[in-house]
């Protein structure tokens, strides 16, 4: 009798152990769950019958479901692509825009200080999520190592211009744009630009001749506020070269526009990012700062 209960209380010990390793041990309990539900029988699954809709009930719930195209508003993003020197990368790069309805607004490669490799920067209007997919897929491409985005970094950017400035005067621009246009109706205006007073058929040649001049050194002092340069003069007109951000290339030009523009090209933007001054570790704390002074109002706490 004093057997069977010491074995009964030993028993009891082991369950209780067990059952304590068990509750305690996640991996235990999956076991012991899966032994006890091993051989239990599931629930059927319950049965729904497919609707038979029509061709009109298909296409309105096709239109219902379908959300509305994005309203995020389209910005310029600057895409940086390194790839393989070897011809047909820029076709192949250029045919993946052109196929998602992107209008490159410039483009600037050239091959790198290391061999077989080549650094295009494209420069581009659309949203976020769109360029972001395109991004992926040049990507994708077999001569491409990567596409870098540089949208939203610090970055220094240049573009290069080229313009040939006339030295005759507004009016003589005047009558040459109207003169390239073969049309009756032009002659009445081409006569009154060409009796004006200050057009260089109504001026003696001296007077010409320090017109000249003086167009000259505006266009000089104008290149050199921003600072360009003239590198090459001729009788009737000069070319500016000038180096500088985008905007103010364009901001240049608008300036020489009263002088006459005969001919102007742009290289397009070349972009490289900014080394920052700051770690990134020391950036986040200076994040967590200001947002504890944020949340904590310092001048309500006491002094020390």
């Amino acid at each position: 009798m004093l057997k069977t209960v010491l074995k009964t209380a030993t028993r009891s010990q082991t369950i209780s152990g067990c059952s304590a390793i068990r509750h305690s041990s996640s991996s235990t309990s999956a076991m012991a769950y899966k032994q006890l539900h091993r051989h239990a029988k599931r629930p059927p699954l319950p049965t729904v019958e497919t609707p038979t809709w029509d061709a009109n009930t298909a296409v309105s719930s096709i239109l219902y479901d379908t959300p509305a195209p994005s309203k995020q508003p389209k910005h310029q993003h600057v895409l940086n692509c390194l790839v393989q020197n070897e011809p047909g990368v820029l076709s192949r790069i250029s045919g993946t825009l052109a196929a998602r309805g992107f209008n490159i607004d410039s483009l600037v490669v050239c091959n790198t200080e290391v061999k077989d490799l080549s650094r295009m920067t494209i420069v581009l209007q659309g949203q976020d999520s769109i360029i972001e997919q395109a991004r992926r897929q040049i990507e994708d491409l077999v001569p491409v190592y990567a596409v870098l985005n540089y949208t939203n970094s610090q970055m220094v950017k240049r573009e290069l211009v080229l313009a040939r400035i006339s030295l005759l005067g507004s009016e003589y621009f005047q009558d040459l744009l109207l003169n390239h246009h073969h049309d009756e109706t032009n002659d009445s205006l081409i006569s009154k630009i060409r009796k004006e007073k200050y057009h260089p058929s109504n001026l003696l040649p001296s007077e010409v001749h320090r017109m000249k001049h003086q167009h000259l050194n505006d266009i000089t002092n104008l290149a050199k506020n921003f600072g360009g340069k003239i590198v090459d003069i001729s009788e009737t007109n000069c070319i500016v070269e000038l180096a500088a951000k985008p905007t103010r290339i364009s901001a240049f030009i608008k300036l020489l526009e009263p002088f006459g523009v005969l001919e102007c090209t742009r290289s397009g933007m070349m972009a490289l990012p900014r080394t920052p001054l700051k770690t990134s570790h020391e950036e986040a704390e200076e994040d967590n700062e200001s947002l504890i002074s944020e949340i904590v109002d310092i001048s309500q706490l006491p002094p020390g």
